[in-house]
């Protein structure tokens, strides 16, 4: 099929989502466009910060968005063309947009509260402590996976004949693997990130502190993305994937404890400019490429071959396909920093409800381009590499990019990579700083909780708690590759969108409001996420217990890590589930309590 058909379509379709079922939407959560929020009422100069709908929105596509939608339908292309497209549209609409606007709404309702103080307010302290348990251990999942795979991909090597490039070439530094000679891409993401990131701070000063406008700050912003990335072609910066995880370990650290607008939000601004560029690119090639008759190559169907790799199409496609069609982190995003920087209520739809259809979007274009250029031995290479083969699904996007950008916009295919792959790296560092900092919160409400208010000292310091945060990722990332976390970040990403459903249903329940466009998808990612989690134990114990003798080798402890968790997130799923259904039967017979007074605007 030509590529620019399921474009127009998918395109279509958000265009039509976003003009009518996003406003029924928030009709019916009862949105009122002029209500200040808690930015404005309760504005701390660090965490509550009033913010241009610009900058809010920038800073929230970008820590949503990350590589999810990017590495996620790349690995599942695996099952054909046809089922991630109509996973991604149709979850992306229904369950996707839904889900990330109706937490931000409702914490701007709740003083910027968390998803997990949300929960408290309708299902009880135990129904508090089991969400927040649960969100600390996917945001670790989420971290770790992130962080290897940010590893991987900065330290990228690519066989310079897929990028069209002599053996004598002098654009990139080279390295001879088996006889093949490889190009370091990796290594000028690696400069731009380290640059983008010296410079977050400035930034952050003129827009917050000397009150630069954002039409300034956005040619500022885009030319010092351009410039990171020709520093990184001259002077590209290469270290083994350890190290990386260390260093990213250590700025995420810092980055989590300091106030939002000196890292955080000038950071997400200059990103953002990279993916607007990177998205205007992506769908400007498959335009043109469709009218040159570009075709999808991959198979629409092949549910065989991806059963075989990744498991059966239900649950493991919605699994899989996070980010783009539905993820929990998204409601830690919008509920733990978004909230906070909203200046007025009729902006969470266009921020939460829009944003959420365009990275859809996006994952619709990674579908198109990588369906379309790569050949399948090309795309089992890098994605299902035989072992002791790595798996770069971010390289293999980044080859399909620069192929597709050569054949429409005669860009060399090595300039077309180098972009791919940035276009996911900086944002993938985005969302592991954004994690990091969510996990900070969570522990602090955690402690809160536990302690009876009475916290020690040492856990009520910020600081204390970005360690912690960060050195579980660190630990998780030093023991897993990547492709053995997804698929269980992935159960509990998707698992944690599912409770967030059931505590935005149990809110509008409580205040005699419809809820059956959250309970339904709720629902559907139950027993999805259900089903994945005892797939996925199944194969761990069948791990563990095959070599007994070997449990305690580096590979099989990281397995077991992986078991204990799996056991874990499926002990809160149900618990959570449990005490969720108990409180939405009270609320439909009436028996439940009275809602709340929400919050006032005063605080």
């Amino acid at each position: 099929m030509n590529v620019l058909v399921l474009l127009l379509i998918s395109g279509a379709i958000f265009i039509v989502a976003a003009r009518l079922y996003g406003r029924l939407v928030a009709r019916w959560v009862g949105e009122d466009v002029n209500r200040p929020t808690p930015a404005t009422t309760m504005t701390d100069g660090c965490d509550y910060v009033p913010t241009n709908p610009n900058v809010v929105f920038a800073h929230h596509f970008s820590a949503i968005a990350g590589a999810g939608p990017i590495v996620g339908p790349t690995m599942a292309i695996l099952y054909g063309v046809l089922p991630v497209w109509l996973w991604v549209v149709v979850g992306g609409v229904l369950i996707g947009a839904v889900h990330d606007f109706t937490t931000l709404f409702i914490s701007l309702r709740e003083r910027g509260r968390s998803m997990a103080e949300i929960a408290r307010t309708t299902l009880g302290d135990r129904g508090f402590l089991l969400f927040i348990c649960f969100a600390t251990v996917m945001i670790i999942l989420v971290t770790s996976a992130f962080l290897a795979m940010t590893a991987t991909a900065l330290t990228s090597f690519v066989p310079l004949t897929l990028l069209k490039l002599p053996p004598d070439q002098h654009l990139l530094r080279t390295v001879t693997d088996g006889g093949v000679v490889k190009g370091a891409i990796g290594g000028i993401a690696s400069t731009s990130v380290v640059i983008i990131t010296l410079f977050a701070p400035v930034l952050g000063w003129l827009l917050f502190k000397r009150k630069l406008t954002p039409w300034v700050g956005y040619p500022l912003a885009l030319l010092v993305s351009f410039a990171s990335i020709w520093i990184g072609v001259h002077w590209p910066i290469t270290l083994d994937p350890k190290v990386w995880m260390v260093i990213m370990t250590v700025y995420v650290l810092f980055a989590a404890g300091l106030p939002i607008w000196l890292v955080l939000q000038p950071r997400d601004f200059i990103n953002v400019q990279v993916l607007y560029a990177g998205i205007l690119a992506m769908v400007v090639g498959l335009v043109i490429g469709g009218a040159q008759h570009l075709q999808v190559t991959f198979p629409a169907m092949a549910v065989a071959q991806g059963t075989a790799q990744l498991g059966a199409l239900w649950p493991m496609l919605f699994i899989t396909v996070a980010c783009g069609a539905i993820s929990g982190f998204h409601a830690l995003v919008a509920t733990g920093t978004t909230a906070k920087q909203v200046a007025r209520e009729g902006h969470a739809r266009a921020i939460g409800f829009n944003g959420m259809l365009l990275e859809s979007l996006v994952a619709v274009g990674v579908v198109l381009v990588v369906g379309s250029t790569l050949t399948q031995g090309q795309y089992m290479s890098f994605v299902w590499p035989e072992a002791p083969g790595i798996s770069n699904p971010i390289a293999a996007f980044a080859v399909a990019l620069g192929t597709l950008l050569e054949r429409t916009l005669h860009l060399p295919v090595a300039y077309g990579a180098i972009f791919g792959i940035l276009l996911v790296e900086g944002f993938v560092v985005t969302t592991l700083d954004a994690a990091v900092r969510l996990n900070r919160y969570l522990f602090e409400e955690m402690w809160g909780l536990l302690f009876k208010g009475k916290v020690p000292a040492v856990l009520r310091w910020p600081w204390f708690n970005s360690a912690l945060a960060a050195a579980l990722m660190l630990l998780f990332a030093w023991y897993n590759a990547f492709k053995a976390l997804w698929p269980l970040f992935a159960t509990g990403n998707q698992m944690l969108a599912a409770l967030s459903l059931i505590a935005v249903s149990a809110w509008l329940l409580t205040r005699k409001r419809q809820a059956w466009f959250t309970l339904l998808p709720a629902g559907f990612m139950i027993l999805t996420t259900i089903a994945s989690l005892l797939i996925q134990l199944q194969k761990y114990l069948a791990a563990l217990f095959g070599s007994p003798a070997a449990l305690f080798t580096p590979a099989l402890r990281g397995t077991l890590l992986l078991c204990v968790t799996d056991l874990l997130l499926l002990g809160l799923s149900v618990g959570m589930v449990a005490l969720a259904v108990r409180a939405i039967s009270r609320f439909r017979a009436g028996e439940g309590a009275a809602a709340p007074p929400e919050p006032t605007l005063a605080g």
